[in-house]
């Protein structure tokens, strides 16, 4: 890691409470994200990953009980009251939401909107508070900001309402970005120009920032350490090279191999789906999936993610040295 750990979580969980009984959506996350670097968390829909970091923000419905550590520099996020909260929100972290036109008020216009956000957390005069939201503007790449300012959400392109996103979440300088799918539905040059935006930040503010996604893709050109996540718990964790060059986890190498590629090879899909969180498989919960599991990976209590070559895995084959089966992937 490149500096100072900003963002802790320690055995981070997150359940919701339905008329079936409690669903168990993450199940003891651990992870740290130092000043001024990225760290991508990827996995299949439902894998927990949104949900994690909405639950530390104190995002979630009440439905949802939250249990473990979350500490941005020591300052405790879970049970915290909301004063607190409000305090830590927007000002040491903030987060770029996944649909920028629902994040944004259509009744405001754009330049309004950053306004409120930085006097939420700074005593500056409305006019002052403008040009701040103008330079801005101009800082994530929209041409026109003055005008621009004075204009509302649906003027704004898909890619434009994505950066005023960021705009709106880097305005009171937080020392933790959480970017929640920020490339979703954006065509490649748009997407590059925001993930542009991003690193740009991280060199400039030595922001530490969570990039979300399922684009192995977006992960590779970013991020510097990479945590996958399956089923509310983390499948590996280790650098972006080795993570692509050299994964462990059956999971991460499906992953891998389902990456679409120039040379119109064939997708090799990973079976099955993703288990029921009201009733958790025992064992490892990829196991029902896994064509290299055995009695062991079913039974008893699941792996925690324990180092392996280079990289960290929950892979309790891997742990037993049984490499030469799963490289077969």
């Amino acid at each position: 890691m490149s500096g100072e750990v900003v963002l802790s979580l320690r055995d981070f969980r997150v359940s919701f409470s339905t008329l079936l009984g409690p669903v168990q959506a993450v199940r003891g996350v651990d992870l740290d994200v130092a000043a001024g670097e990225i760290v991508g968390v990827v996995g299949e829909s439902g894998s927990g990953k949104s949900v994690t970091f909405l639950g530390m923000m104190g995002l979630l419905p009440k439905s949802a009980k939250i249990e473990g550590s979350a500490t941005v520099r020591g300052t405790e996020l879970v049970g915290a009251k909301p004063k607190l909260m409000r305090q830590v929100r927007g000002k040491r972290v903030a987060m770029i939401f996944q649909d920028p036109l629902s994040a944004l008020n259509p009744t405001h216009k754009i330049g309004n909107q950053i306004v409120e956000m930085i006097r939420a957390h700074q005593s500056m005069p409305k006019d002052a508070a403008m040009r701040r939201a103008i330079e801005l503007l101009d800082v994530v790449g929209i041409p026109q900001p003055d005008q621009r300012a004075r204009q509302y959400p649906h003027e704004f392109s898909g890619g434009m309402r994505q950066r005023v996103m960021i705009a709106m979440a880097i305005a009171n300088d937080p020392e933790v970005l959480i970017a929640d799918e920020p490339t979703t539905a954006l065509d490649v040059t748009v997407q590059a120009q925001i993930l542009e935006v991003l690193q740009r930040i991280q060199r400039d503010l030595g922001t530490a920032i969570v990039l979300i996604t399922h684009d192995l893709g977006v992960v590779a050109r970013v991020a510097d350490r990479v945590q996958v996540m399956y089923a509310g718990r983390a499948a590996e964790r280790g650098t972006v090279d080795d993570i692509f060059a050299h994964s462990v986890h059956p999971y991460t190498r499906g992953l891998m191999a389902s990456l679409p590629s120039v040379s119109g090879e064939r997708l090799i899909p990973i079976p099955g789906a993703p288990p029921n969180m009201l009733n958790p498989p025992p064992g490892c919960a990829f196991a029902p999936r896994c064509i290299h599991a055995v009695d062991k990976c079913r039974t008893g209590a699941p792996p925690s993610l324990a180092q392996v070559g280079s990289n960290e895995t929950a892979c309790v084959r891997a742990q037993d040295n049984e490499l030469e089966v799963i490289t077969g992937v």
